[in-house]
Order: C-alpha cells, then structure tokens, then sequence
C-alpha cells in the first residue's frame, strides 16, 4: 500500500508537470511539487526528516551560489550594459543579430539564466522598437542563443548542475565536451534565425510606435562590474583545485555579499527562491519513490530489457520528449533517482541533449517562457508559432550536429553494447 500511494502520487505530479499546471488552479510547476511533498508528509508516506535527508544540499548550494554572483552582475549594471551595446550597434542588421547571439550566449554559459533574461530581455527589445526594428527575431535568437549557450558549461542552468553535482562530473571535462556543439548551436541560431527574418526586420514598427513603455534599467557601476568579473575569474580557478564546487561558490558568493554599495536584501531578493524550491522538492519526491523500493524495481525492469538510455538510441528521444513535457530538472532528478551510479557519458550527454531540445517550442525551456513574458509586456507578443519557425529547425539541426559529435568523441554509443557472452 505504501509503495501504491508513493507511485500514485508520483505519476499525478509528473502529469501535473506535463500539464504546466492544475486545470482551474494559478498552480505551476512548483506549486504541483510542493503539493506532492505534502501529500506525502499528509499521509505518512515521508517524515519531516525524511525530507531534509532527502535533498542534496550541495546542488542548492551551488544553484543559490551561482544566483548570487550573477546577481552581482545585474545589479552592477553588466548586463544592462551589453544590451546597451547589442542596441546601439551601428552596423547592419545581421551584425546585430550576431551580437545578440554572441553576447546571449556568453552570458548564459556562467550566468543564472533567469536574472539574465529578466535583465536584459526589456532593454533588447525595447531598443529594437525604437530603432523601428521587428523586435521577435531579437526575441527568439536571445533566447534560443541563451539555451544553446548554457548547455557549454557545468553551471550554465540548473539542469546541468543538478546533474554535475549528483553525478561528481568535472567542470573542464564538461566543458571539452558539451563546448564544441554549444557553439555550433549558436552558429545554427544566428543562421536560422537570419535566414527567416532579414526581410522583415527593418521599418517593422510604424514611427508612431517606436516608443516603448519605461523599462527598468540598472545604474552603471564599474567599480562593481570589476568586482563581478573577478568574482567570476576566481571561481573557475576554485573550479581547478581540489576544493569542493559549492564551497568554491558559496565563498565567492559570501565576498560580494560583503558589499559597500549593493544591499545583501538587493542580492538575496534576486535569488530564483521558486526554482530553488522545485529542485527541493523534487529531490524529496523521487528519494521518497527510492525509499519505497520503487526505483529499484523500475530500474531492474528497464536493465532486464535493455531499456536503459545507456545510448544514443534510447537517450536521443528520451531528452527531447522529456526536456519539452515535464522540463529538464525534473527529467535528471528522475533519471538520477532510477539509476543510482548512470555512466559518466550519460549524463554529459543527457545535460547537452536535453538544454538544445529546449530549443524546439516556446514552452520547452524557462528561457523562453521568461522572454515570451518580457515580450508581451512591451507589447510584443511572442507565439507559438512565430517560435516554432525558428525553433524547431534550431533544435533540430543542432541535436544533430550534438550526436555527430558524441559519437566521434566516444561519449556515448548509437546502440547498447551488447551483452557479455555466458561463460561455459
């Protein structure tokens, strides 16, 4: 009966997450984890204590870390300053979509993706209108630029976190390998995104039109700036030592906590507190499914069948369908709960494969959620569609140059390795 009500309850949160929602409920995504913990704790399915043993404190560490050194960034006015720059560039159009691209994308490999979007989406896409500039390739190559930029590194989005965290997996060694096909995603990006739009780019907006409602913007403070850069050096060199990653954060993280001019109020409001407690609760979610013995027997079912997504095969279809319905976090804290000890490979490619689907509709990835709001408040609406012509043949592209490259760097097979022969 316990194991019924762990596997009952597990099943509904993971339509809810499919869903985005509760029908004729504001509940989201987190909402619905939250819920799901305390139908467990309601009926005696897990304990307080089971809760708190239950979640990996160096994965928050990390992720609360990371929000705070790019809190640094935002509020010293950084970021505010390079979508001044993507703005004001006085070339063509296709260098300025090649900009946006680039700036995106370099931003988004160590930044927290979120603070980033909330930063400087409104000041992208309000320069583009007051340039009479369509603003939604703008819109779309931001945000697609910014998930094929995150999948380059360790600390890129929480996804890779959680799993680099969970599975010890090296920061450079990340880097060698998902590096390579970030960048040609981008290239994909700028091109796709080109290619569509540099027709209809110029005078899209009536003069009449340009001006765009008051955007928040941050003052610029180079002082803080540097202090935000160095920060950012001297945690990759932490990243290089023997010292563990989340302390490495959490000490660079305390330094610009200590700060004369930015309140550390200022720096903890920007903290993804929701997205800190989804991953909290999901942690508790799936270690109540092991707990039960669930996850045991899930993962001998599939390891008995050759179901495993030990290759491309099987990993390919599973990141995509995944990445797109329930979101990638909860995807890898599924994964990671089933499979106790998955290969290294798996989970390189599963963190790669995974952030470059979110590419393929609006609702894959919270990049592209958070733009589309950014969006909409200036008024311009971003759809499914318009997306969807430029995000589907982003993912798909780059999702194929991503296997290429898998295979070629022997991270993960095409099919199962075949079975050990039965001795005699």
């Amino acid at each position: 009966m316990h194991a019924a009500i762990v596997l009952l309850i597990l099943i509904l949160t993971y339509l809810g997450m499919i869903a985005g929602r509760i029908a004729w409920l504001r509940v989201d995504r987190t909402g619905i984890a939250l819920l799901a913990v305390i139908a467990l704790l309601a009926s005696g399915q897990m304990t307080l204590d089971d809760f708190g043993s239950a979640v990996d404190m160096p994965t928050l560490a990390l992720l609360f870390a990371m929000m705070i050194i790019s809190a640094q960034f935002a509020e010293s006015g950084f970021i505010d300053l390079c979508a001044r720059t993507i703005t004001g560039w006085g070339g063509g159009t296709a260098g300025l979509l090649a900009i946006t691209v680039a700036i995106g994308g370099a931003l988004s490999a160590v930044l927290a993706n979120d603070i980033l979007i909330v930063t400087i989406a409104p000041l992208l896409i309000a320069g583009a209108r007051s340039r009479g500039f369509d603003p939604r390739p703008f819109a779309i190559a931001l945000a697609a630029a910014t998930n094929a930029g995150s999948a380059a590194t360790l600390i890129g989005n929480p996804q890779n976190i959680v799993l680099g965290a969970m599975g010890h997996l090296g920061f450079w060694t990340f880097l060698a390998i998902n590096g390579v096909p970030a960048l040609f995603a981008l290239g994909v990006v700028f091109t796709v995104v080109w290619l569509q739009w540099r027709r209809r780019i110029r005078d899209a907006i009536p003069p009449e039109e340009r001006e765009p409602p008051p955007v928040t913007a941050h003052a610029i403070d180079r002082n803080q700036m540097i202090k935000g850069v160095v920060a950012l050096i001297a945690l990759l060199v932490l990243f290089s030592t023997p010292l563990s990653r989340e302390i490495g954060a959490l000490i660079i993280a305390a330094l610009l906590l200590a700060n004369r001019k930015i309140t550390s109020r200022t720096m903890i409001a920007a903290i993804d507190w929701p997205l800190l407690l989804l991953v909290s609760c999901l942690f508790a979610i799936t270690g109540a499914l092991n707990d039960a013995g669930l996850a045991a027997k899930v993962f001998g079912f599939l390891d008995d069948r050759g179901l495993l997504p030990n290759n491309l095969l099987l990993l390919v279809p599973f990141a995509i369908v995944t990445s797109n319905a329930i979101g990638s976090v909860p995807a890898a804290m599924l994964v990671l709960q089933i499979w106790p000890t998955p290969p290294a490979g798996v989970l390189y490619a599963l963190a790669l494969l995974s952030t470059l689907a979110g590419n393929l509709l609006l609702s894959g990835s919270l990049t592209n959620l958070l733009i589309a709001e950014q969006a909409e408040r200036i008024g311009t609406p971003l759809t499914y569609r318009d997306h969807a012509r430029a995000g589907v043949p982003i993912a798909l592209l780059s999702l194929g140059f991503a296997i290429l490259w898998l295979l070629l760097t022997d991270t993960l097979p095409v099919l199962p390795y075949p079975a050990p022969a039965a001795q005699p």
